[in-house]
C-alpha cells in the first residue's frame, strides 16, 4: 500500500525495466511521468563488486572455494514465523545438502534465529553464521555455486551476478528473473526445494541481464535536470 500511494504522489517515477513501467500504467499514473532507467542495484553491485573482492576474506574465513558452496538467506514473515513454512525450508536445504553435497553457508538473520528457537528448530547440513557486512555478502554472493533465498534484494542481485537462484516462497515481485531464467520459484515443501536446486544446477548462467546496465543513477540524474518522454 505504502508504495502504490508514493507512486501516485510523485512527479517523477524511474522504473527498474519495462515491465514496472507497464505496471505503473495500468495503476493509472500518467506515461509522461514514467521513466525507465535501469535499476540501480545493478549499478551498487558495479561499483562494489571489486571492492569486496579487495576488502573481504570471508571467503578465506569460512574456507571455501569458489563456485564450491550454496548460500542462503531466509528472513520474510510470512516464511520464519510460520512454524510449518519455517521447518519445511529447514527440510528441504537438509535433503539439498543430502543429494547434492555441497556446503550451505547460512548468515542467520536475528528475526530467523529468534524464530528457530521460538520453534525449537535445530537446521541439519547447513553452516549457520552471524550476519556478514554487504561487501563481504556481495563476495558471498558473487562465488556461490547457487542461491536460495527469500529476498527480493538477493534474487535481483544472483540474476546481475549470473549465479543461479532458487526462492523460497510462491511468488516473486522480481517476475523477470523467472522470465530470463536466472531463478525459479521453489516454495516451502522440501521436494520440491530439492527438485528446483536440481533443476537450476544444471542451467547455463548465460541469461541476459534485465535490470539494466550499471548506469541507471545517471540516467536518474539527467532525466531529474531536463526531463523529457
Amino acid at each position: 500500500i505504502n508504495r502504490i500511494l508514493t507512486d501516485h504522489i510523485s512527479d517523477f517515477l524511474f522504473a527498474p525495466t519495462e515491465k514496472a513501467r507497464q505496471n505503473l500504467l495500468r495503476e493509472g499514473i500518467l506515461n509522461e511521468k514514467i521513466f525507465v532507467t535501469g535499476n540501480t542495484i545493478v549499478d551498487a553491485v558495479y561499483q562494489n563488486l571489486k571492492l569486496s573482492d579487495a576488502q573481504s576474506n570471508i571467503l578465506k574465513d569460512l574456507d571455501l572455494n569458489d563456485d564450491d558452496y550454496f548460500l542462503v538467506t531466509v528472513h520474510r514473515q510470512e516464511n520464519v514465523d510460520n512454524k510449518e513454512r519455517f521447518q519445511g525450508i529447514l527440510e528441504g536445504l537438509r535433503l539439498v545438502h543430502e543429494e547434492l553435497g555441497f556446503p550451505i553457508i547460512f548468515p542467520i538473520h536475528p528475526r530467523t534465529k529468534k524464530r528457530m528457537k521460538q520453534f525449537n528448530l535445530t537446521p541439519e547440513g547447513l553452516t549457520l553464521i552471524d550476519p556478514v557486512d554487504y561487501l563481504s555478502f556481495l563476495q558471498l554472493e558473487s562465488k556461490a555455486k547457487l542461491v536460495l533465498t527469500d529476498s527480493g534484494g538477493v534474487q535481483e542481485e544472483a540474476c546481475i551476478l549470473r549465479v543461479p537462484c532458487v526462492t523460497l516462497r510462491y511468488n516473486t515481485e522480481r517476475p523477470e528473473t523467472l522470465e530470463v531464467g536466472s531463478n525459479v520459484l521453489a516454495g516451502t515443501e522440501p521436494d520440491e526445494i530439492v527438485k528446483k536446486a536440481r533443476h537450476m544446477l544444471n542451467k547455463s548462467n548465460s541469461w541476459p541481464n534485465p535490470f539494466g546496465d550499471g548506469r541507471a543513477g545517471e540516467r536518474i540524474c539527467l532525466l531529474y535536470t531536463s526531463p523529457s518522454p
